[in-house]
């Protein structure tokens, strides 16, 4: 008697609970697969091939980075790009200057200055001083004066000071902003906006969508297993329950 309650109308001998785990399997699939599409529409990956951005990043860290204009590009962020001047093949450093920006180093304490103001950089390879050697340049408009986290082994707008525009490149070589660190497993996790540069004009950027992306599919992939568990475990209940009868 029991049985036949829990028989869906069609008549076809699906139980209510195997509707509900084919439904969940469903939105799991929509979860799971959405997830990768969205991804996949947003993200790029590339591998860093040198340690100039380490700690933040490592040699042969794998990272997301967000297909975004460079007009949307703020101080503090790390972002792949492409100029000419620096070989044209895809780099990875930070923004610490934007067009109008005065960046020198070192201050009286050996940080970095903006504007004549001294910046915390946490990020930082090791303690000392922000640069082994000094420097100021102006950053012309439109342009971006880029740093790697390893100060002592980083080619970046310090070695191009003389290539012209200051060593700053074009908001427009910039192709995407990194958001997180995907491979080796041990160094996952999201690249922070560093709050030193939030409270200058223009303030930090907003992460984007990596986090909500990487919910969406492990929660899909769970709701996956979970319904399609959920067929072998009620007949093996109910082979337990026809034996004990």
């Amino acid at each position: 008697m029991s049985s036949s309650k829990e028989r869906t109308s069609g008549g076809r001998g699906r139980t209510t609970g195997s509707v509900l785990s084919g439904l969940v399997v469903a939105v799991g699939c929509v979860l799971f697969l959405g997830g990768f599409v969205w991804g996949a529409l947003l993200y790029r990956p590339y591998t860093v091939p040198t340690d100039s951005m380490a700690p933040t990043i490592g040699v042969g860290d794998r990272v997301l980075a967000e297909q975004v204009d460079g007009a949307e590009i703020r101080r503090g962020d790390v972002v792949v790009f492409r100029d000419s001047v620096w070989g044209n093949v895809p780099m990875v450093k930070r923004v610490v200057g934007v067009g109008g920006d005065t960046v020198a180093c070192c201050s009286k304490d050996g940080r970095l200055t903006l504007n004549g103001k001294p910046v915390e950089e946490p990020y930082l390879q090791a303690a000392g001083p922000a640069s082994p050697t000094g420097f100021s340049s102006k950053v012309p408009a439109g342009r971006l004066f880029l740093l790697g986290d390893h100060r002592n082994d980083s080619l970046d707008s310090r070695t191009h000071l003389k290539d012209g525009d200051h060593g700053a490149v074009p908001r427009s070589a910039v192709d995407a902003r990194v958001d997180a660190r995907a491979w080796p497993l041990g160094s996952m996790g999201m690249v922070e906006r560093p709050a030193g540069f939030a409270a200058m004009p223009g303030g930090t950027s907003q992460p984007g969508p990596v986090r909500t992306i990487v919910i969406a599919v492990v929660v899909g992939a769970v709701m996956i297993l979970g319904g399609a568990a959920y067929g072998p475990l009620a007949r093996r209940m109910g082979r337990k329950g026809r034996e004990s009868g």
